[in-house]
């Protein structure tokens, strides 16, 4: 008897030492973690400037979830701990985007994605038609706001007097997003609605459009790059400088992102360059349709030959050839290629043609226009195989070069003017980088730079999904607790990923 109970007191005092060491262990842990503190910057008057980035939007929309779950509010809500104050957002009017002016729906302003099982689709072509009730007339919100984040602004925008005056609309001069923020002062600049709220800290991620635009349109040069230099309001170099001027000459401290390569987003990188399916018979027809433009090309080769203006390299990169493939290329214009018909008139019908190769890039809309018939009445017409693709819809290496080479220099430009003032840099670039050459993993997650799977970018293909926000925003604690001596970090105040969604329901109310 003695032994049963001398047992059964040894188990209950293991029992007790192993719940008091748990306990110890846990008590060890929440002491090693230091309250959370500021370090030298100010919360208490938080604003944020910038473009769609900032704003919250994603899906192809702005909608109440997407800015509740915005970059700079994850920021704001943790920046409370460390002496932030309230943070006032323009909200919209409903979680199904798109904008309207006086009752009637703007064209191209439209409801979100979302996912149908398949990829992305059209929010109205699964629950129906909706009636858009963000109204820029009707029920403009009531700032000031702390989130001057606009979608679709470049650099210059920021400092445009009357780029929120609904009379300027008509114009091309104003930004319908805008005009909901600007209220009794329609004429104010974004810039001068965050000065006049004399910020403590801000953010500013600005840039991306001053690129984006041009690789958007297939660099068809309907939306150029901004140019490097030029005065305030016109080069990026000068415009960004009077920004972080203007912003820092009150002592505001601030973090600023820098312009990540477009060119790495699903927008770009997810139609492949040969996604056309042919059989037999239809590829001989095809083909036998080029049989005068291949015939020229060869012609124009035997005729330049010898003279350098035209090389063989080439004339076998622009004959046109299909095959019984499930993966044969698209055609595209090139306007990059030799002007045969400038040398030689007798070639002057040779149109500037190719078929696309790996270092193309397809836009994300071309994956809904490939394959579809320019002439109803005629099978062969169609879009990408016996009808090029116009410029728009692809960007050639020597359009994605300029991109680069803009990117390069912009950064330069801002690098220069962070590390003058003293603010915190976040290198986006690099961070986009990481996502498209395997993934970024943050706890319990990997988030890549795939189209739907990725988590990191939602379904427009350009903008990040409520996660992707939640990982940058991370990146932007890290970066000032660098520079400020704030302790986001090691006081355990990063946010965890999994709490925010990469996707939004269609019945989301």
């Amino acid at each position: 008897m003695k032994i049963k109970y001398i047992w059964l007191l040894a188990c209950i005092i293991v029992f007790s030492a192993c719940n008091k060491r748990e306990d110890f262990e846990m008590i060890e842990e929440e002491v090693q973690l230091p309250p959370a503190t500021p370090g030298s910057a100010d919360f208490s008057n938080f604003v944020a400037l910038g473009n769609s980035l900032m704003a919250g939007f994603t899906d192809g929309a702005l909608f109440i979830a997407g800015q509740n779950n915005s970059l700079p509010n994850i920021l704001s809500q943790q920046f409370e701990v460390a002496g932030g104050g309230s943070f006032i957002q323009p909200l919209t009017n409903d979680n199904l985007g798109g904008l309207a002016l006086a009752g009637n729906r703007l064209p191209g302003f439209d409801p979100r994605f979302i996912f149908d099982g398949a990829g992305p689709a059209p929010l109205e072509s699964v629950i129906g038609p909706v009636t858009v009730t963000t109204d820029i007339v009707l029920n403009n919100p009531t700032g000031p706001f702390n989130n001057l984040g606009v979608p679709g602004a470049k650099s210059f925008h920021l400092l445009a007097p009357g780029y929120g005056n609904l009379g300027n609309l008509a114009l091309g001069l104003a930004n319908p997003y805008f005009i909901r923020m600007t209220g009794s002062n329609p004429d104010a600049s974004v810039l001068q609605l965050a000065a006049t709220q004399t910020p403590s800290f801000f953010s500013l991620w600005i840039g991306n459009n001053d690129v984006l635009g041009y690789a958007l349109s297939g660099g068809d040069g309907t939306d150029p790059i901004t140019p490097v230099d030029g005065p305030p309001g016109v080069g990026f170099n000068q415009t960004f400088g009077a920004l972080i001027a203007s912003l820092t000459a009150s002592g505001a401290g601030g973090v600023v992102a820098n312009i990540p390569n477009v060119l790495e987003i699903p927008h770009f990188t997810t139609v492949p360059h040969n996604p056309v399916p042919l059989d037999a018979a239809t590829a001989a027809a095809v083909n036998q349709e080029y049989v005068p433009y291949n015939g020229g090309i060869q012609a124009a080769l035997a005729a330049l030959e010898g003279t350098g203006l035209f090389t063989a390299e080439e004339a076998a990169a622009r004959i046109i050839s299909f095959e019984a493939s499930e993966t044969n290329a698209v055609v595209i214009e090139d306007e990059s290629l030799t002007d045969l018909g400038a040398i030689n008139p007798a070639f002057a019908g040779l149109p500037k043609i190719r078929q696309a190769t790996a270092d193309d890039l397809l836009v994300l809309l071309a994956a809904n226009f490939i394959g579809t018939l320019a002439d109803p009445n005629n099978p062969l017409s169609v879009n990408g195989v016996a009808i090029p693709l116009a410029d728009k819809w692809v960007l050639i290496p020597a359009e994605q070069a300029e991109i680069s080479e803009a990117i390069t220099n912009f950064n330069g430009a801002i690098s220069s003017a962070v590390s003058a003032a003293g603010l915190a840099l976040v290198d986006a670039n690099s961070l986009y980088n990481q996502l498209l050459a395997g993934g970024i993993t943050s706890g319990n997650f990997t988030l890549t730079s795939n189209l739907v799977t990725g988590g990191a970018f939602s379904l427009d293909g350009v903008h990040l999904t409520a996660r992707g926000n939640a990982l940058v925003a991370n990146e932007f604690m890290k970066a000032i607790d660098a520079t400020y001596g704030s302790n986001f970090e090691a006081s355990g105040n990063l946010v965890d990923i999994g709490n925010y969604p990469t996707n939004y329901s269609p019945t989301l109310q």
